[in-house]
């Protein structure tokens, strides 16, 4: 793998693979907590509108662009990036590199073209709405983080985005589409030291925009001090459905706090991971039949981060689901694993990452993230350093913390 900064000011990072495609991404280093004067929701639909129109291309030349390929372009928005993303031949990386920094660079937001927009990302949030796992989650986390820029839901709301005008959406990316916010990361199948070359060629052509743009001031988020805990809440809303959707859970460490990070994610994969001996699925869903489905999940963000439980019940099983995770979360901070079973969960979350980095797309887009967050990108064998030295120790200390009941907090939609 290579990495560096381009004579443009945007970051890279490129790596060779034995694929029959390249993929290609551009991480942009602003999202849903970085519309602070705007209306909620615009980071957003700034992914939708970028590719309704550029300076040379039309939305249907847009459209049809890389399929015409056999090519695939995609993108989307979190609380703290934006990301285009593509496939293709690998013969054709040039132009699918080409056509991302188009979007970004040279979007024109067509007025008829944003009002047709518009009408899709409503129908998104009233879809979303419409799927109460989806909307209790987006609410707990409004709750945890009321008051902070981490509130404001991806989408944002009908109103918000009935307020969204061209020229916000020109503002916002003159903004915060700056070289120094941007990453760019290939995995293709071309030697490392000839794909840099090639990259580098591609992103010299943006020198002329990282001197015409305006600088946003970026706030340093590496080591900046967590956002401070709120007291705890526990919500019953009677939306009248017939399955139950529940979340539980609290702060969690935030993308810099090392090494508690990867202890985080190693609790989670136990707790609720995708496999089935997670602890939480083996007792509600194998063992007692309450739940289809159960997951404990982490999400990490710069300054804070959130580890949820999450399950969909009927109303007679809540009670039960409850007290069985209630008693789960309690063993985990009063009796400490052997040394055997941190072997085998530490294998198992090995054997995890190891096959999620077999998918090229997932490769190129944790690349984009990595780079974006500390400038490199971890190997796979400093993350197998990492891990083997978490002890039983430092989880039991991390569920005492994380478990308490001074950081935990719960949603129930009926």
């Amino acid at each position: 793998m290579k990495s560096g900064l381009s004579a443009s000011g945007v970051r890279y990072a490129v790596r060779q693979s034995g694929r029959a495609v390249a993929y290609c991404a551009l991480t942009i280093g602003c999202g849903t907590r970085d519309e602070s004067g705007f209306p909620a929701g615009i980071a957003h639909f700034v992914e939708h509108t970028l590719f309704r129109g550029t300076a040379r291309k039309s939305a249907a030349v847009i459209g049809g662009y890389l399929d015409r390929l056999g090519g695939e372009l995609n993108a989307y928005t979190t609380k703290e990036e934006i990301v285009l993303h593509a496939t293709v031949l690998k013969e054709d990386l040039g132009k699918a590199t080409r056509l991302l920094f188009e979007l970004a660079l040279e979007a024109t937001f067509p007025d008829k073209e944003i009002e047709t927009e518009r009408g899709v990302v409503l129908d998104e949030i009233i879809s979303y709405k419409d799927n109460p796992a989806e909307d209790v989650y987006d609410r707990f986390e409004n709750l945890l983080f009321q008051g902070t820029p981490l509130e404001t839901p991806i989408l944002g709301t009908a109103a918000s985005v009935k307020k969204i005008t061209p020229e916000m959406l020109r503002r916002f990316v003159a903004e915060r589409f700056t070289p120094d916010r941007m990453v760019f990361t290939v995995v293709a199948d071309i030697p490392e030291e000839k794909l840099e070359k090639q990259v580098l060629s591609l992103l010299a052509g943006m020198q002329t925009f990282s001197s015409a743009k305006k600088k946003a001031d970026a706030t340093e988020k590496a080591g900046t001090p967590s956002i401070s805990n709120q007291e705890p809440f526990h919500k019953v809303v009677d939306k009248r459905h017939h399955e139950v959707n529940a979340v539980l859970g609290g702060r969690a460490p935030s993308l810099y706090e090392m090494p508690d990070r990867l202890v985080c994610a190693m609790l989670a994969n136990i707790l609720g991971g995708p496999a089935s001996n997670s602890l939480l699925n083996k007792e509600l869903r194998e063992k007692r039949g309450w739940v289809y489905g159960i997951e404990s999940s982490y999400t990490q963000y710069a300054d804070t981060g959130i580890l949820a439980i999450t399950f969909g019940c009927d109303r007679p099983n809540l009670d039960g689901c409850q007290e069985a995770i209630g008693k789960i979360l309690k063993r985990l901070q009063e009796v400490p694993f052997t040394d055997r079973q941190l072997r085998s969960y530490r294998k198992q979350l090995l054997g995890q990452l190891a096959i999620g980095s077999e998918s090229g797309e997932a490769q190129c887009l944790s690349m984009g993230k990595s780079m974006l967050a500390w400038g490199s990108i971890m190997s796979p064998q400093e993350t197998r350093k990492q891990l083997e030295a978490i002890t039983p120790d430092d989880l039991q200390a991390l569920a005492k913390r994380l478990f308490s009941p001074d950081n935990l907090s719960s949603l129930i939609y009926l």
